[in-house]
């Protein structure tokens, strides 16, 4: 028999799996990115603090109502059905009520102690994942991943915007940037994991065009998150520090997704274009904030 501290304790890890920690740390990462290119190397902790705890708050309410919703096709893939709805360990109407607490929090935070535009672009977020993706676009598309990552695009112009209060074109860059960076990285977790989404019948881009156009569309959009990556030097918002590192990691990740035409095991190659993906935006966010630092 579990004691009541095994008991508590358990119930803790069940609620916090519902936030999908993994996506709130992405989501700080490149949050972090935007604020401090949005600073120029002088930081307000007091705001910095702010805007990542509100930010989080509102992502994991996201994300919990995507565990609620999703909880029938989580339990028929390999990589989700241990999850404590799919599993059913804990009431719906808890994790709703616990995603309307964590929400409404750091709405609040980001009222209170950053700007009105701030909370904005986080609520515009918030929307696009799940109403937008969630409850619509992720079954019905194989747009969904490009709906999808405008949701995941917005921590870094969150951020950017904390500082200075308006959108302007590297506010926008940054949107576009993470855009261009998730459809590659989303579309080779949908490869690696491709048998789980045909058991879904989850209608993503492997799934409905199949492997050889996804691996074009990988390559492509590569591509174009190198050109874009650039803009930022050449608009004079970072030096040639954090250009040059980028333009490496850029073209060794096209690279390697040129060699997935060759490859003859998809999921091997998917899985390092996966974790490589991981490499090139924590090595974006390193480089932004080190790139002020440095002459």
């Amino acid at each position: 028999m579990k004691s009541p501290t095994a008991d508590a304790l358990s119930t803790i890890r069940a609620y916090t799996t519902l936030t999908k920690p993994g996506i709130i740390l992405g989501n700080i990462i490149t949050a972090l990115a935007g604020f401090f290119l949005a600073s120029q190397g002088t930081i307000d902790i007091g705001l910095l603090c702010a805007m990542l705890a509100g930010l989080s708050l509102v992502v994991a309410s996201g994300c919990v109502l995507n565990n609620v919703y999703d909880r029938d096709i989580d339990a028929l893939m390999e990589r989700t059905r241990s999850r404590a709805l799919a599993r059913g360990l804990i009431p719906v109407h808890y994790a709703i009520a616990f995603s309307a607490m964590v929400g409404l929090l750091g709405a609040w935070i980001l009222f209170a102690y950053t700007n009105p535009l701030t909370l904005a672009v986080a609520v515009f977020g918030f929307f696009m994942y799940t109403v937008v993706y969630t409850l619509w676009a992720k079954r019905h598309t194989s747009y969904g991943t490009l709906i999808g990552s405008v949701s995941g695009a917005m921590p870094p112009v969150i951020g950017y915007v904390a500082v200075t209060g308006s959108l302007d074109a590297a506010a926008y860059l940054l949107c576009i940037i993470l855009v261009l960076w998730q459809l590659p990285h989303f579309y080779a977790i949908g490869l690696y994991r491709l048998k789980d989404y045909t058991a879904a019948k989850i209608p993503i881009l492997p799934v409905t065009r199949g492997v050889l156009a996804t691996k074009l569309q990988i390559m492509l959009y590569i591509s174009e998150f190198i050109v874009v990556t650039t803009l930022l030097t050449l608009f004079g918002y970072t030096g040639f520090f954090y250009l040059t590192i980028m333009l490496l990691l850029g073209f060794t990740w096209l690279g390697l997704s040129l060699r997935g035409f060759q490859s003859a095991d998809t999921r091997v190659w998917a899985r390092r274009m996966f974790f490589f993906s991981l490499v090139v935006i924590v090595m974006f966010a390193v480089m932004i904030v080190l790139d002020k630092y440095t002459i």
